[in-house]
């Protein structure tokens, strides 16, 4: 299964507007079998679950996290797996595979007990990227339409994005930050080989073993 974009004039409402209310899969009569509806670029994007070994690559950073909360007590971040992320600057709904945030702010959506976070609560987003829907998650390209994540994220002020590129022709992990709002563009500042160390600067400040990462299977 690949990666469906769906134009929205059939619909009763715009997409970013369903997908708020929570009634976008609804309209579009999709099964509850973990397809990711999401709006980049003002468009709908209907993705597949995502397959085992991505998924292993989000655990290990989950772990990463997890150990360093015990390593050290002061450690503030914490993280929730694709969880709604509601970009109000752009009018975009994404679901990244993980969102990082500081754990007071994460209680306090909890007590909210609200289903999604908007992105002055969130430190940064981790995407993992599959066959179907890579073009998405990283910068955009001249012919690339019409819109990212990767831009959605900057123009919506995250300071920082860690894209896990699975890419067998380019695999690897980079972090950007700071955030152009007006342009939409991050800057590049660290990049890592699978099978190296990451180690995520201050802020962030934790350190993920990628020995294991392999790219996806052409």
């Amino acid at each position: 299964m690949g990666v469906a974009v769906a134009r929205y004039h059939t619909l009763s409402d715009t997409p970013y507007a369903l997908w708020v209310r929570g009634e976008l899969e609804d309209e579009l009569h999709l099964r509850d079998d973990g397809t990711r509806v999401e709006v980049i670029g003002g468009e709908i994007v209907v993705s597949p679950a995502p397959a085992f070994r991505h998924n292993r690559v989000a655990k290990a950073i989950g772990h990463a996290m997890s150990v360093a909360t015990v390593a050290d007590p002061g450690f503030r971040w914490e993280f929730v797996q694709t969880n709604e992320l509601n970009l109000v600057p752009v009018k975009d709904g994404c679901i990244p595979d993980l969102i990082i945030m500081d754990k007071q702010v994460a209680e306090q959506v909890d007590d909210e007990d609200r289903r999604q976070v908007l992105p002055p609560e969130v430190e940064a987003v981790v995407e993992i990227t599959s066959p179907t829907n890579a073009g998405y998650d990283r910068p955009p390209r001249l012919v690339q339409a019409p819109g990212t994540k990767w831009s959605a994220y900057a123009k919506s002020g995250i300071p920082f994005y860690l894209l896990v590129d699975r890419d067998p022709r380019m695999p690897g992990v980079t972090l950007y930050g700071g955030p152009d709002v007006q342009a939409g563009t991050y800057e590049p500042l660290h990049t890592w080989k699978f099978g190296e160390i990451i180690k995520l600067p201050e802020p962030l400040g934790f350190e993920i073993d990628t020995e294991r990462w392999k790219p996806w299977t052409e």
